[in-house]
């Protein structure tokens, strides 16, 4: 039995990758971030014959100490601890320099340290900014629209440099964006999933023509197992997205179609990007992890796309689960 560390494991992705692997076999080492309140995040919500099942550190990866004394006797590193709200990256960047740089940096000498097997480290889709060409294949240019985007692709580079500079075995998985319950109100698709299920008539949104490639948060965690289980995705970097692109206009009315409703959509300036940090397009390849691993998208097209909405929409319309978020506030 391999043990696997999972960063960020009290997040929305991170508690689904949690999951999958003890499904999978694995021993988990969930790291999560220090609080008094000793909160695992996400993690408190699982069953409790999951959770017993897991060793739970708290910690906090800008300190190398914290992260090395969690990471000893682990065969696997699931990278995902990361500041990623946009909104928030535009009023205090020095903090995702700390945690998404320094996080990682301190993340990477611990693996190196300690001989690690496999390092999968977690990148994003805004790191290529605005779509030159589709579908977005990892060739594509680098372009940081947010100091959130430059700080993953330092990040990143980062990943590459000790891959190259001491031949550390790692893969930098890139998801698109990924959906699904448990998921930050933040994000546009349980943004439009709780106001409505709260019993709002008029939806608050930003800007509706971009086109996103949305994941489902099934298809993105075994993206992340597939590539660590896969000796040729070392050294590489590989996109987890649908091959499938929607408009945020379109999503709106899938997700009230879903949800039997009619509703109006209120432009709301708070949402809306500044014009030269928004990302228009989105729509990625997945070509290459085909490739190198056994992984397909189970939700693409318009047809999964809808499947994953409609278990979104049932996990969010719980009134226990609702009762999770602050529906009345736009949380940035």
């Amino acid at each position: 039995m391999k043990t696997a560390l999972v960063t960020g494991a009290d997040g929305f992705i991170g508690s689904h990758l949690v999951e999958l692997l003890l499904k999978s076999g694995y021993k988990v080492k969930a790291f999560c971030q220090y609080n008094s309140l000793g909160s695992w995040g996400w993690l408190d919500t699982l069953p409790i014959s999951t959770k017993s099942e897991l060793e739970v550190i708290l910690g906090d990866t800008r300190d190398l100490n914290s992260i090395l004394n969690a990471m000893k006797n682990c065969d696997l590193v699931f990278h995902l601890a990361a500041l990623i709200a946009i909104p928030y990256s535009y009023i205090a960047p020095a903090s995702y320099v700390d945690t998404n740089i320094t996080g990682t940096l301190n993340v990477l000498q611990a693996c190196r340290d300690l001989e690690v097997e496999k390092i999968v480290h977690t990148s994003t889709s805004e790191c290529y900014g605005s779509a030159q060409f589709v579908p977005i294949t990892e060739d594509h240019p680098l372009v940081a629209q947010s100091p959130y985007a430059a700080s993953k692709i330092a990040a990143d580079q980062i990943a590459l440099s000790f891959h190259k500079s001491f031949n550390m075995p790692i893969s930098i998985l890139r998801p698109f964006n990924t959906y699904g319950p448990r998921q930050s109100n933040r994000a546009v698709i349980p943004s439009i999933i709780t106001q409505i299920a709260s019993g709002k008539s008029q939806i608050k949104l930003g800007a509706l023509s971009p086109t996103r490639d949305f994941n489902f948060v099934a298809d993105t965690c075994k993206a992340f197992l597939a590539v660590a289980e896969s000796t040729g995705t070392v050294g590489r970097v590989i996109n987890a997205c649908s091959n499938f692109e929607i408009s945020i206009g379109n999503t709106v009315e899938l997700i009230a179609s879903v949800m039997n409703r009619e509703i109006d959509i209120v432009s709301d300036d708070s949402r809306i990007r500044p014009t030269n940090s928004e990302v228009t397009r989105l729509y990625g390849d997945n070509k290459l992890i085909r490739e190198l691993t056994d992984w397909q998208a189970e939700y693409s097209g318009l047809d999964g796309f809808k499947r994953g909405i409609e278990l979104t929409v049932d996990w969010f319309s719980n009134a226990k689960n609702l009762a999770l978020y602050k529906t009345d506030l736009y949380n940035i």
